[in-house]
């Protein structure tokens, strides 16, 4: 224990309840010199958490990648972007916050704890006005995992222990975090002291009482996310007078095939593709972002469609490993004129064979489309291919309310002394529904906020001391 006041509990400086980007605040603590315990639900967390299944791309609003592509970007224009793409409804501070620590947040990853970042510039999500995604070769999140979990394992003042479930967190009658009680596979608890507490366990998106009460439009839909992201945060929260928020705003997706239960990606929409419903036909802006197509695809017949694509798209997805395990599972289907693809797929011909035309039309600019969609890279050409989609729930944005430094707040706005959550557990920056959702701004409260965590802890102790 960091200090030598006789009157402070044995016990780790720091308790991070989840294994996903709180790793990360684990690793920052313990560059700071704090003892760390990361307490995790799930035994194969490697696989079976949210940020093993993201496609790992973190936002940097004016890192070092960029400047090398010379590309001017920085927080401001990033908050810009959140507040555009959110219609001003998103947590003003904390979208600056986060806004503000992107860049050195990356750079850290790829530094210090050792990520073989890059900046992607082979196409732009939805929302972000430049390229700002950083990610890693393969684009998948289990490789994040994997080697952060290892840095950990390899600290010695890093103890992990799983599968274990964080289940309260008990306060000093000052109202400041005393000890945590940690549930065990067989039902029994320990109860373990220290000042500081980390809530990484994700939002509530496997709990589907929760989801059918703050989020019905997509409660029908095929959960994508971790089992245990059972809304342990906003329970615990609640019992020690924590405020939340914005608990309608989650990350959807209408691109998960349907053959293989794995992300199609929307990779396939920038370059050129187009997402129709089962009777051959487009029904929006699929470049408006891939979130809100996830409650738009749930509302169609049958709850379902396909991504048309053609060859040059098919080559340009295959570095995702999502996509390859799509074509790997035979979800990938193809026709060498519309006719034949009409014919794989059970899609009514002479539809589908407007349909692209339209579109192919929009795309060389000869006329405006009829949903309004500007971003086409280029017409569809060629052998044609089509990957049957389903929406999907992939993790709610709602959660606790915290401050700049990460900390829980209550109703007034008042810190909880040692208390403190990131990514789900969270209330991030999404605003409300799942319009909101900017790609990447999963990841950046999951590690930005555990990294700030970890940076508070270690100012209050050295303060102490």
């Amino acid at each position: 224990m960091t200090g030598a006041d006789p009157t402070e509990p044995e016990g780790p400086d720091l308790v991070v309840a989840g294994a996903g980007g709180g790793l990360a605040g684990a690793l920052r603590a313990a560059e700071h010199g704090l003892s760390v315990l990361v307490v995790e639900a799930g035994e194969h967390f490697r696989r079976g958490n949210n940020t093993s299944m993201s496609t790992a791309m973190f936002p940097g609003a004016g890192s070092r990648w960029q400047a090398e592509a010379g590309i001017d970007d920085g927080p401001e224009r990033f908050v810009a972007d959140i507040m555009a793409k959110t219609h001003g409804t998103a947590d003003a501070r904390l979208a600056r916050t986060l806004a503000g620590i992107s860049a050195p947040l990356v750079e850290w990853l790829a530094d210090s704890a050792g990520l073989p970042l890059s900046l992607v510039t082979d196409f732009n999500y939805p929302g972000h006005a430049v390229p700002r995604c950083h990610t890693i070769p393969g684009r998948h999140g289990s490789v994040v995992i994997d080697h952060l979990a290892r840095r950990a394992g390899e600290h010695p003042d890093i103890e992990l222990l799983a599968p274990a479930r964080l289940v309260d967190v008990r306060l000093d009658d000052d109202g400041a975090v005393r000890g945590v009680i940690v549930r065990y596979p067989d039902g029994t608890e320990e109860q373990i002291p220290t000042r500081a507490v980390l809530l990484a366990t994700n939002g509530f998106g496997a709990d589907r009482g929760l989801v059918a009460e703050h989020l019905p439009e997509i409660a029908g839909a095929l959960y994508q996310g971790g089992e245990y992201s059972l809304g342990d945060a906003l329970r615990i929260g609640d019992g020690i007078g924590a405020a939340s928020g914005f608990l309608d705003a989650y990350q959807g997706h209408g691109a998960v095939g349907a053959k293989s239960g794995t992300l199609v990606g929307w990779a396939t929409v920038i370059h050129g593709g187009v997402l129709v419903d089962l009777d051959g036909r487009r029904f929006g802006d699929e470049t408006r972002g891939y979130s809100e197509y996830a409650a738009e695809l749930a509302a169609r017949r049958g709850s379902t469609g396909w991504i048309v694509i053609d060859e040059t798209i098919y080559e340009q997805c295959l570095p995702f490993r999502d996509f390859q395990d799509n074509v790997d599972a035979g979800a990938i289907v193809w026709g060498a004129d519309v006719a034949e693809l009409a014919e794989m797929t059970g899609l009514p011909s002479e539809a589908l064979a407007a349909e692209l035309a339209d579109s192919a039309a929009a795309a060389r600019g000869e006329r405006a489309d009829r949903f309004g969609r500007t971003n086409w890279e280029r017409p569809l050409a060629g052998r044609l291919a089509a990957v049957r989609v389903v929406p999907a729930l992939f993790h709610t944005q709602g959660g606790l309310l915290v401050d700049e430094h990460a900390a829980v707040v209550d109703a007034d706005d008042r810190p909880i002394t040692g208390l403190y959550a990131a990514g789900g557990a969270a209330a991030g920056i999404s605003g409300h529904g799942a319009a909101g959702y900017l790609p990447g701004n999963g990841l950046l409260p999951a590690f930005g906020l555990s990294w700030l965590a970890a940076d508070d802890v270690a100012r209050r102790y050295s303060n102490t001391q």
